[in-house]
C-alpha cells in the first residue's frame, strides 16, 4: 500500500521543468534517503520542489475492519446458545449427583428445589408481563400507524379491536398457567389429585373461544365487503390505472381522457408492446406510460391489476391496500388516498416518508427489489403531471403495427 502511495506521489510531482525524487512519507526511509543522496548518488533531476511539504497533509489511511457482522450472524448466536445449553445442563447434573450422594448417605435435601422452581414461575410470570407491557408502549406506536386512505380507518379498527382480544386472552391464560404452577408444586407430604375430566370446564373453553372467533371472522367478512363491493356507478366515476407486475418491476398505465383502458392480449407482447395492448380498441389509443404512480388526493382510484409471469402482491402498506396479482386473472382494488405525500409527512414528523410499492410475494431472487414509489399529490399537480406522460400508442408501435399489417 505504501509502494503504491509513493507511486502516485511521484507521478503527481512530475511536469515539465523539475522533478521530485523525495517521496517517501515515512521519516525512517526520508532519512535513510536523505544519507544516500549526499554521499554516493548525485541527482540526475532538480530537486528543488518539497513534496514533503506539499504532500504534508496527505495521510495514509488504514480501512477499518469491521467485524459487526461476525457478531450478528446467526451461527455465531446459534453456538453461543448451544454453549450456554451445555453449561446449565453440565451445572444440573452435577447438583443432581451432589444430591443423590447426600440421600444415600441419609441425609435430607439440603436446597428445596420444589419451592424454587414454583417461585421462579411467579418471577417469570412478572417478568414476562412486564415484557408484554413494554413491548406496547414503545414498539406498539411503530408498529401501526396514521392509515393515508380513507378505507384504512376500518381496517385499523378491525385489528386494534383483534389484537386487544387476543392480549386480553394471552394475559390471562398465562397468569393461570404460571399461577397453578407454584400453587400445585411438589410439597412433602402431599399426593397430587388425579382430575380426568370436567364437562362444564370443557364446554366453557370451547363455547367461548368459538363465539369470539365467529365474531371476529363475521366482523372482517363485513369489513372487507365494504371495502371491495364497488357499484359500477362509483367504478365509472373512480380514475382507472393498470399496474401488472413481472420479475422484477411494476408496468403502470394510465387511462387517457375517456378514463378507460384498453384491452391487452399476452399474445401481443413484443419489444415495443410490452403489456400487450391491444391497439385495434380505440380505448387503447391514449393509455399512457408512466413510470411511477402518481394518485390525486380525495379522489376514488381504481387499479387494475395484472401479472406477465409468477404470482405477485400488489402492496401499498400505509394506503392498507393489497391484492394479488395472477397471471390469467385480473383483479382490481379500489380506494381513496385522504393525505397528500407532503401531509403524511407532516403528521408523522418524518421529511423522508413517501408511499412504497412493494410485492408482498417471494417472487424469486430479486423480489426484495422489486418495488416503486407512489406520490400522492393535490389534483392540480396530478393533471399537470399526467399531461407530461407519454402515449402507448406512440411511433414505433404504429411503424410495428403497419409491418405487421404488410403495409
Amino acid at each position: 500500500m505504501l509502494m503504491m502511495c509513493e507511486m502516485s506521489l511521484s507521478a503527481q510531482s512530475i511536469d515539465s521543468t523539475m522533478v521530485s525524487t523525495t517521496t517517501a512519507t515515512d521519516s525512517a526511509i526520508y532519512k535513510e534517503d536523505a544519507l544516500l543522496n549526499k554521499s554516493s548518488i548525485k541527482p540526475l533531476i532538480s530537486t528543488a520542489v518539497d513534496t514533503n511539504a506539499r504532500f504534508a497533509d496527505y495521510v495514509i489511511k488504514k480501512p477499518e475492519t469491521d467485524n459487526s457482522s461476525t457478531y450478528k450472524s446467526a451461527l455465531y448466536y446459534c453456538m453461543l446458545f448451544f454453549l450456554l445449553c451445555v453449561f446449565i445442563t453440565i451445572v444440573g447434573k452435577v447438583l443432581q449427583v451432589y444430591e443423590l450422594s447426600r440421600e444415600m448417605q441419609g441425609k435430607k435435601e439440603s436446597f428445596n428445589w420444589r419451592r424454587f422452581q414454583g417461585v421462579l414461575f411467579v418471577f417469570v410470570l412478572i417478568i414476562g408481563l412486564y415484557g408484554v407491557y413494554w413491548s406496547y408502549t414503545v414498539h406498539g406506536p411503530m408498529s401501526i400507524h396514521e392509515s393515508g386512505s380513507v378505507h384504512g380507518e376500518r381496517i385499523d379498527f378491525m385489528f386494534k379491536i383483534t389484537l386487544t382480544i387476543t392480549t386480553i386472552v394471552f394475559i390471562l391464560t398465562h397468569i393461570a398457567l404460571f399461577s397453578f404452577a407454584f400453587k400445585y408444586r411438589g410439597i412433602e407430604g402431599k399426593k397430587a389429585h388425579f382430575y380426568p375430566h370436567n364437562n362444564a370446564l370443557e364446554k366453557i373453553w370451547t363455547v367461548i373461544p368459538a363465539i369470539v372467533l365467529t365474531t371476529l371472522v363475521i366482523f372482517g367478512f363485513f369489513t372487507w365487503r365494504s371495502i371491495t363491493s364497488i357499484s359500477e356507478e362509483d367504478q365509472k366515476k373512480a380514475l382507472s390505472i393498470e399496474v401488472v407486475g413481472e420479475q422484477f418491476k411494476w408496468n403502470i398505465r394510465y387511462a387517457g381522457a375517456d378514463n378507460q383502458l384498453g384491452a391487452r392480449n399476452y399474445k401481443l407482447i413484443s419489444a415495443s408492446n410490452g403489456l400487450g395492448i391491444n391497439f385495434k380498441d380505440p380505448k387503447s389509443w391514449d393509455d399512457k406510460l408512466a413510470g411511477e404512480i402518481v394518485l390525486p388526493v380525495n379522489r376514488p382510484i381504481r387499479v387494475m391489476i395484472g401479472s406477465k409471469d409468477f404470482l405477485h402482491s400488489f402492496y401499498i402498506p400505509t394506503l392498507r391496500v393489497q391484492m394479488n396479482a395472477v397471471p390469467g386473472m385480473p383483479t382490481y382494488f379500489q380506494f381513496t388516498p385522504r393525505y397528500t405525500t407532503a401531509e403524511m409527512r407532516e403528521r408523522r414528523d418524518d421529511p423522508t416518508f413517501d408511499y412504497i410499492l412493494l410485492c408482498a410475494k417471494i417472487c424469486g431472487s430479486g423480489h426484495y427489489n422489486m418495488q416503486a414509489k407512489v406520490r400522492v399529490v393535490a389534483d392540480g399537480e396530478y393533471q399537470e403531471w399526467l399531461a407530461k406522460q407519454p402515449l402507448y400508442y406512440n411511433d414505433d408501435v404504429k411503424k410495428e403495427m403497419q409491418v405487421a399489417a404488410g403495409l
